[in-house]
């Protein structure tokens, strides 16, 4: 009897084990699967509309956290100012050039970037991001989002900080053809737009905002994101960044990153 109640129990164990496992692994390809969202949160739920379940880039996982490695911020202080609270209810008129090249350049507190603009295969998507740029709206805002796990990129262009940020209007997809996307790869260097698509429904599509990510190191990631760019200076110093590690937030579900990025200066140069 002493023999059938402790196999019982050990099957019991057994049991509770496989059934943690398969949990465990369910919970981590939820996390590899909800890949990138730039939305509103509140705003989505109060249209009724379908949020990608990805409020935080994949990352983190404990091993790049402020507690473990209390790395030092590589970063400077932000310069005095602001972020924007700017909306606009719909998508600025069309007026980019595309047959003339764009340059950005994104003064950060450490360090840099600058970026090739593609006007040609993402004109809507280049058109926006000037007129945020004219408008001052990326300037004193924070880089809310690291993700070098899996995914390395460095998420931007949310004044809120909280990456449910907005300019009260979305962009249209563009350039999800392009050949650098070739195997499902973002290749380091790459600029791209932040969307809710949630990889189910059409109705998610065309949702970009403001926000943008920086690749630093090829990332795996479908092909759903508008690449609009390509990073011409400064990836030293996404990866001064990046080295720097992330915090996981539990309130905005965002991996933070340790350094303090601050984009003190956005501008977009026509040439």
């Amino acid at each position: 009897m002493v023999k059938g109640d402790q196999r019982r129990k050990q099957l019991a164990r057994e049991k509770y084990e496989r059934q943690l496992q398969r949990r465990t692994a369910a919970q981590r390809k939820a996390k590899r699967r909800n890949v990138i969202i730039a939305s509103v949160l509140a705003v989505a739920l109060a249209a009724g509309g379908a949020v990608y379940a990805t409020a935080g880039l994949v990352g983190g996982d404990g091993k790049n956290t402020a507690a473990e490695q209390e790395p030092k911020d590589p970063c400077g202080t932000p310069a005095k100012g602001e972020p924007s609270k700017k909306q606009w209810k719909k998508e600025p008129k069309l007026t980019v050039d595309t047959s003339a090249s764009y340059t950005a350049k994104l003064a950060t507190t450490c360090g840099d970037i600058a970026m090739k603009l593609d006007a040609k295969k993402a004109p809507h998507t280049v058109n926006s991001f000037n007129f945020l740029a004219e408008q001052g709206y990326f300037d004193h805002s924070k880089c809310h989002r690291l993700v070098d796990d899996g995914l390395h990129v460095l998420q931007c262009g949310d004044p809120t900080g909280t990456g449910q940020g907005t300019p009260g209007y979305t962009i249209p997809d563009e350039n999800l053809k392009d050949p650098r996307l070739k195997g499902g790869v973002y290749p380091a260097g790459t600029v791209a737009m932040a969307n809710r698509y949630d990889g189910q429904s059409e109705k998610t599509r065309d949702t970009g905002g403001s926000q943008f990510f920086l690749v630093f190191q090829d990332s795996q990631l479908p092909p759903n994101y508008t690449p609009f760019g390509t990073i011409t200076q400064g990836m030293d110093v996404l990866k001064k960044i990046a080295k720097a590690g992330s915090t996981p937030d539990p309130q905005t579900q965002n991996t933070v990153p340790n350094a303090t990025v601050v984009i003190d200066r956005a501008r977009v140069t026509k040439s």
